[in-house]
């Protein structure tokens, strides 16, 4: 006996989007736990830094000042925690060694390297109240327009990976990223500000909030319709998924009712929201493990695009003569 599996068995076990050999057909991801950390930590770097240039051209400095705080902590945070996922700094210097714009990965390490780069003295400006003059304004400048590919990239970059729940999602992921970044940076500005300065972070917070849940319901439809949505409703992934969208929507309710009035409401409705990215995050991150283990997830996509005639080639010529046969 060779150990194969027999044909019959080998068929029956390809109409059902399953391998032969009942097992996952990619590899898990490799990622640590501090990867969902550094997508939530990213994103509210960012976010935060376009927060704070835009509350100071409203005039609002004390906001400003301290989401340049806020932004320049998660500049210092985000690398530590990629370097925590590679295990050595080295590696991320490594990462450092070329430009690759076909490489989301490439791109990201970059822009992470130059948000950081201009978010220490742009936040050292604010903070010294106008003390770098010109070039303190323009680092500030620079750190705005870098804050938003370094909120999306992540999602660039998991999207690019054959994960069936990730790379369907390709769409969608950026813009809930993005959104969450803004619903984090709102909602951390709102707690570490009195509510009558806080105006323009609440409603961020709340709308990215809005955003972001119906960006994630649309997302997880689309991917049930393709037949990869799943991991989003069962297993740790569903558990954190369903968390993080009551989180998400206590926390843009308390915001909302009470967040313009109440510092304890304030604060509470913030921490709700953050709470909601950060259990986001790891919904998005779990649900990509789920989805590696289920072979049909990785299967049947493919046979239905061959079945609709929208592969060619080998794959379909194969469809039609093992069909037949």
């Amino acid at each position: 006996m060779s150990g194969r599996p027999e044909l019959g068995a080998t068929r029956t076990a390809q109409q059902h989007g399953q391998s032969p050999y009942g097992r996952p057909v990619i590899k898990e991801p490799t990622w640590t736990p501090e990867i969902p950390m550094y997508f939530y930590v990213g994103g509210l770097a960012g976010a935060s830094a376009g927060l704070a240039l835009a509350s100071d051209r409203m005039g609002e400095h004390e906001v400003a000042r301290r989401a340049w705080a806020t932004a320049f902590a998660g500049s210092v945070v985000s690398p530590a925690l990629l370097i925590s996922d590679l295990g050595r700094p080295a590696r991320f210097m490594n990462m450092l060694r070329m430009f690759k714009v076909t490489s989301p990965m490439s791109v990201g390490s970059w822009v992470l390297a130059a948000f950081g780069t201009a978010t220490a003295p742009a936040a050292a400006h604010a903070l010294l109240r106008g003390a770098l003059g010109p070039a303190g304004r323009a680092a500030q400048v620079a750190s705005a327009a870098l804050g938003l590919p370094l909120a999306a990239y992540t999602a660039a970059l998991i999207a690019n990976t054959a994960v069936p729940v990730w790379h369907h999602a390709r769409i969608e992921l950026p813009f809930i990223f993005t959104a969450g970044a803004a619903t984090s940076a709102g909602a951390m500005a709102v707690m570490l500000n009195p509510p009558d300065d806080a105006g323009a972070a609440r409603r961020l917070a709340v709308g990215g909030a809005v955003v972001e849940i119906a960006l994630t319901q649309a997302m997880e439809q689309r991917l049930s319709a393709v037949g990869v949505g799943e991991p989003y409703h069962e297993g740790h992934a569903g558990r954190l998924a369903k968390a993080a969208t009551a989180l998400t929507l206590a926390g843009a309710g308390v915001l909302a009712v009470g967040g313009r009035r109440s510092r304890a409401a304030a604060v509470t409705g913030g921490a709700l929201l953050s709470a909601g990215a950060v259990a986001e995050r790891w919904a998005i991150f779990r649900a990509g493990f789920q989805s590696a283990a289920r072979p049909q997830d990785t299967i049947d996509p493919q046979r239905k695009r061959i079945r609709e005639g929208r592969r060619k080639g080998a794959a379909r010529l194969w469809a039609k003569t093992g069909a037949a046969a």
